[in-house]
């Protein structure tokens, strides 16, 4: 084999438009490239000018499967900015409408998109034809995490009822309780979507991989806590852009973020079961050993499982909540803005969401930053692949590349529900 290119014009199952293109030569990789060439979206240049109260629900429209991180990363930043703190119930409150999140989320990922991977089928549709029972339970999970962020969001795309400071509306306490049973069931679902996955077989793949994600004194994360990683990484969201930076790469029109001292960085729930598999709770825990996970797991194949052993946790968090639920008085505290500069990060389903934004004294917004996880992923998931492939290398083409692309997949990089595979082109010389 001299000279070989392999290339994957359109990758199905993420969101937006991406491509893959490999190209080998006398045995070995010579060139990996992950490209996103969908068009910029503009969400930070919409943000300026607009009101401080308008963050939320502009950027809850950047993503119709993660909008609640993009409202909960908006509110808390500017919550920081004008010194304020969310308490009690309405904080309990923000955690449970974040479990709906990682229900919904993580059940699509696992059940509609990635094992169809694992079990050779080009997507849901076909797989549900031997697997009925087991698709109905992906939606059933899917539906319960979707009515968690229609009660407490006001709609299950793109809710509305989330402001800086609280809520605009709180629920009752039987409003919560109509959905325990649910819940319940849910929960029974999700311990048999961790055994399920812990039957697929995975390739043998791990890297010594610099995690990122939020640590939380007490709780495993979703909106607090400092930013934290296995290679000693121990900082403040406020030391975000002192960390990290964004890079301009020419085949990619999204920016890849790296630390700036060593590079490449993994977020999600690989990252944050790594550092915070002690803030499980104890089902969730047993769950993963019972699995064959260790505390520590390197296999990016392997984030089947824990994106299941997370949907079973969040389960777990979002039935402790409503069992110590009591409606607070004000759905929300009050806020006075000031000229500020404001910083968040929370933990969306597929990792760390950051945003800072720069207001004046009237409360407008004059400068916005968003990192999502995508971005942050883009380096780590190229870098899988320049170590997947020589491994692999004298695999068949059409098995490599189905391969390539479930390495891509490991990091759930958001959705583009495509019942059909992908357009391929391999190109010999």
């Amino acid at each position: 084999m001299k000279s070989k290119r392999i290339k994957v014009n359109y990758l199905a199952r993420v969101e937006g438009e991406g491509a893959l293109y490999i190209k080998f030569k006398n045995g070995s990789v010579r060139d990996v490239k992950f490209k996103i060439f969908e068009p910029p979206r503009f969400f930070e240049a919409f943000l300026r000018g607009r009101t401080y109260n308008e963050a939320s629900d502009i950027t809850a429209r950047i993503c119709g499967i993660c909008p609640i991180a993009y409202q909960m990363s908006a509110v808390h930043a500017m919550e920081n900015g004008f010194g304020i703190t969310v308490n009690g119930q309405l904080r309990a409150l923000r955690r449970l409408i974040y479990c709906g999140e990682w229900i919904e989320s993580h059940a699509l990922h696992i059940y509609m998109l990635h094992a169809p991977d694992f079990l050779g089928y080009p997507d849901a549709i076909h797989m549900a034809k031997d697997y009925p029972e087991i698709v109905r339970r992906g939606l059933q999970l899917k539906k319960v995490g979707n009515e968690i962020v229609s009660l407490l969001g006001g709609r299950e795309i793109h809710p509305i009822n989330v402001q800086v400071g609280g809520f605009y509306k709180v629920p009752a306490r039987n409003e919560l309780e109509e959905i325990k049973e649910k819940l319940k069931q849910a929960r029974d679902d999700a311990l048999e979507t961790v055994r399920w996955t812990a039957k697929f077989s995975f390739p043998d793949f791990e890297r010594d991989y610099e995690f990122v994600s939020l640590r939380h004194p007490d709780e495993y994360p979703f909106n607090e806590g400092r930013l934290a990683s296995n290679k000693g990484l121990n900082i403040s969201i406020q030391d975000y852009d002192n960390t990290f930076t964004e890079e301009h790469v020419p085949h990619s029109n999204a920016l890849h973020s790296v630390h700036k001292e060593r590079g490449a960085y993994f977020v999600g729930p690989l990252a944050r079961y790594n550092l915070n598999f002690d803030r499980l709770t104890p089902l969730a825990q047993d769950a993963a050993r019972s699995a064959g996970l260790l505390p520590q797991c390197h296999n990016p194949f392997q984030s089947i499982i824990v994106r299941s052993v997370e949907v079973l946790y969040a389960c777990d968090e979002a039935l402790r909540i409503i069992d110590q639920y009591e409606k607070p008085e004000m759905p929300s505290v009050c806020v006075e803005p000031r000229e500020m500069t404001g910083y968040g990060c929370t933990e969306a389903p597929r990792g760390i969401l950051y945003h800072r934004y720069r207001v004046d004294g009237e409360g407008v917004i004059m400068d916005a930053k968003i990192v999502p996880p995508t971005a942050q992923n883009q380096k780590t998931i190229e870098n899988d692949l320049w170590h997947f492939i020589p491994k692999n290398i004298d695999t068949p083409e059409e098995k490599l590349t189905l391969q390539c692309e479930q390495a891509i997949r490991n990091y759930d990089p958001c959705i583009s529900c495509a019942t059909h595979f992908l357009k391929l082109h391999i190109d010999r010389e």
